[in-house]
């Protein structure tokens, strides 16, 4: 995604013109572009001309247009984003008020204006423009004097730089030269990925060439970094990958990550990521039930207590066309963030997302156990119980998300907070049903 202009503050209202680029941003562009927005692109539309004997004349004429939106609807498969409202400035073709449908399209910019421009689209502005951000797949080809470092993202790799060195020849008696040029040849390389590579980001990294370059390489690099401390390096080493290529040149990555096994080791590397982290989480519900709860209300009770270790949460749930529940998603990210944890947002469109969303969208990991947690929510349930005992009669009162309760029909608070604890006791078993999604 290209920012054009950028007209804005956090936290008030602006605008953004943006480009898409690559099929990655149309999927970035749906998650900006929200109900009551301002969208302003260029169009194509019939235009119905009346002439001064009554006969009329229907045209297709490319405009731009204005409107506020109305829906936004995201094919994947095409990878087309259809966005429909009213137009909101007069136009010479177009009435103020008409219903209209802007397609968006790959290369044809946009500006888009909100009325307040939150943490959550800003970041997402930032990931959607900074390919560096995306990439979670770094490679490195070479042959010996040439080597290109490349991002790779779903749709996209980007050559970061490009590596030219001279080597002298090995002949007899010069070995020792040769050796030399290539620890420098090597330096120059290891400089390049410390300065392009996102280590926190990138889950492989793909070193590749003809011969043995690859592993004289790798031994050195992993020689060089416990010489010079180079942690980044020491910490990540597994994630390093060890391919053939036929030389050092950028097309010949397209070789290397056509192969069936490399396909199968880096797919969907986000993800997978994300699944890992999911994973821990349905760990924790079933064997330690007090570090883990999902729902928005007993998360955002965790967060008040600044036990958020890390939420969990998907990007679905900020799409939602209620403003000020989207506003409450936005402040819990923020507050979470301010408190040290870390936020995952996990997108709707991988299994993990799908999977998150089954459980209410959000959870969160704790610091620290909080075993009266569910406890605390079961009794202001229960006082609401006394207070409304018809309408919990009718079923309309929801219980904690995290586990299910039995309500009675009690006299007295002595017998709620009873009735609380013999819950509360059942907590693993009722968790243990959530993990099994």
């Amino acid at each position: 995604m290209r920012l054009m202009k950028k007209l804005l503050d956090r936290g008030s209202a602006g605008e953004l013109k943006l480009e898409p680029e690559e099929q990655e941003d149309m999927w970035h562009a749906y998650n900006l572009i929200a109900v009551g927005d301002s969208l302003r692109a260029t169009t194509v539309r019939k235009v119905v001309q009346t002439s001064d004997t009554g006969s009329s004349t229907t045209t297709k004429r490319r405009m731009m247009l204005t409107i506020e939106v109305m829906d936004v609807d995201y094919d994947s498969a095409a990878c087309a984003l259809r966005v429909k409202g009213r137009t909101i400035e007069e136009n010479d073709f177009v009435k103020k008020g008409s219903y209209h449908t802007l397609d968006l399209e790959l290369h044809n910019a946009f500006t888009l204006r909100k009325h307040v421009w939150d943490s959550i689209a800003l970041d997402r502005v930032e990931v959607a423009c900074n390919p560096a951000k995306q990439a979670d797949v770094a490679a490195i080809i070479m042959h010996e004097g040439l080597a290109n470092v490349c991002l790779i993202t779903e749709h996209l790799t980007i050559n970061r730089q490009k590596i030219e060195h001279t080597v002298p020849r090995k002949r007899k008696g010069l070995c020792a030269q040769h050796d030399k040029g290539m620890e420098k040849f090597f330096d120059v390389i290891i400089a390049a990925m410390i300065k392009h590579i996102n280590f926190g980001i990138v889950r492989a990294i793909i070193v590749a060439s003809p011969g043995f370059i690859k592993e004289q390489f790798f031994q050195y690099m992993l020689v060089k970094a416990a010489r010079d401390d180079l942690r980044q390096i020491l910490e990540n080493r597994t994630r390093f990958i060890l391919l053939h290529s036929s030389n050092g040149f950028k097309h010949a990555l397209t070789e290397v990550l056509q192969d069936p096994l490399v396909k199968d080791r880096l797919a969907d590397t986000r993800a997978a990521g994300e699944m890992k982290l999911l994973d821990q989480f349905m760990h924790l519900l079933n064997d330690e039930p007090e570090k883990a709860y999902y729902g928005l209300e007993v998360v955002e009770k965790a967060n008040q207590a600044q036990a958020v270790e890390c939420l969990l949460i998907t990007d679905e749930l900020f799409r939602n066309i209620d403003f000020v529940k989207r506003r409450r998603y936005v402040n819990l990210v923020d507050s979470v963030k301010e408190n040290g944890g870390e936020v995952r947002l996990f997108s709707s469109m991988h299994a993990s997302g799908e999977r998150l969303g089954q459980l209410t969208g959000i959870a969160a990991i704790l610091r620290f156990p909080m075993p009266d947690l569910d406890l605390a929510d079961d009794h202001h349930h229960h006082h609401e119980t006394n207070n409304e005992q018809d309408e919990f009669n009718n079923g309309d009162l929801q219980s904690n998300p995290n586990r299910t309760v039995n309500h009675f029909n009690n006299n007295n608070d002595d017998n709620n907070d009873n009735e609380s604890t013999n819950n509360y006791r059942t907590l693993n078993e009722n968790r243990a049903e959530a993990s099994a999604w």
